[in-house]
């Protein structure tokens, strides 16, 4: 069966000037001679974006679609008006967003965060703002120091809402962000707590004792390769920590720790030292 919003790979059976028709062994569409490349034969299997152009024909391209059926995805609003918006997804197709889908009224030329989904009377791609009609909230396959993707989604007086693995929503906290963030970002991060209501706090760094012993493998090599001393301790502000490392101060404070108790480096409020037997 051929998804509409969708990759699918399909069989070409007949080309002719319009371009080739391509088929799942059910149902025939069309991919425009425009796209269709001339090396291309009968019964090859090609890879096509499958989608409802403007006439309310279904048919195919070859371009890559910046997203689909299914997906969150940070996109830029093309054109605009009292209907709705329409947003730019990198094919011959805009996709459009209902008025009484967009949780605050878009603008042209700016980018949201949206959901695209099917029209289940139309089969026409639309999106939402509305992320959490969309997020799973139940049954959450997540565990404390799980690696995720992340998609950033909102800034809130807390921190920064971002999708999980494109399923859960969670919060980054202001007080633990050493990084610019805008929405639209796409980061890697890490769950850090999944409270018993379901919420979940995240982490753009590791969790846990293995990230100590990671973190101090880090610093040993700097320390290496800087010849023994960086103008980084325990009294450095955070900022200056995270441009030089990408951690936390409260990483860094760890993983120093572990290693003077290992006497294996002198510190100081601004500066550790590399001690001679590990030079």
């Amino acid at each position: 069966m051929i998804k509409i919003g969708t990759y699918n790979n399909l069989i070409v059976k007949t080309k002719s000037n319009a371009g080739l028709r391509l088929s799942d062994g059910k149902t025939e569409i069309l991919l425009p001679a425009a796209e269709a490349s001339p090396e291309v034969a009968i019964d090859d299997d090609i890879r096509v974006f499958v989608f409802v152009n403007k006439a309310g024909e279904t048919v195919a391209t070859t371009r890559e679609a910046l997203a689909e059926v299914g997906d969150f995805a940070f996109l830029h609003v093309a054109a605009a008006s009292e209907a709705g918006a329409f947003l730019d997804l990198g094919i011959d197709k805009d996709i459009f967003v209902p008025t009484k889908e967009q949780r605050q009224p878009m603008r042209k030329g700016e980018g949201y965060v949206v959901y695209l989904y099917l029209d289940e009377r139309t089969d026409r791609m639309l999106a939402s703002s509305r992320l959490r009609k969309f997020i799973e909230e139940e049954d959450i396959d997540l565990e404390i120091g799980d690696e995720v993707d992340l998609l950033i989604s909102e800034e809130t007086d807390l921190g920064f809402n971002a999708i999980i693995d494109n399923r859960y929503i969670g919060l980054l906290y202001h007080n633990e962000l050493f990084t610019n963030l805008t929405v639209g970002d796409k980061r890697k991060g890490w769950v850090k707590n999944i409270t018993v209501a379901g919420k979940i706090d995240l982490s753009l760094q590791p969790q846990g004792f293995a990230h100590v012993l990671d973190t101090k493998d880090m610093l040993l090599q700097a320390l290496q390769d800087e010849g023994g001393h960086i103008p980084l301790g325990d009294k450095s502000n955070p900022e200056e920590i995270y441009d030089r490392f990408q951690i936390s101060k409260k990483a860094f404070k760890k993983a120093i720790g572990g290693l003077y108790k290992e006497q294996r480096i002198t510190l100081s409020d601004h500066e550790i030292r590399l001690l001679p037997d590990d030079q």
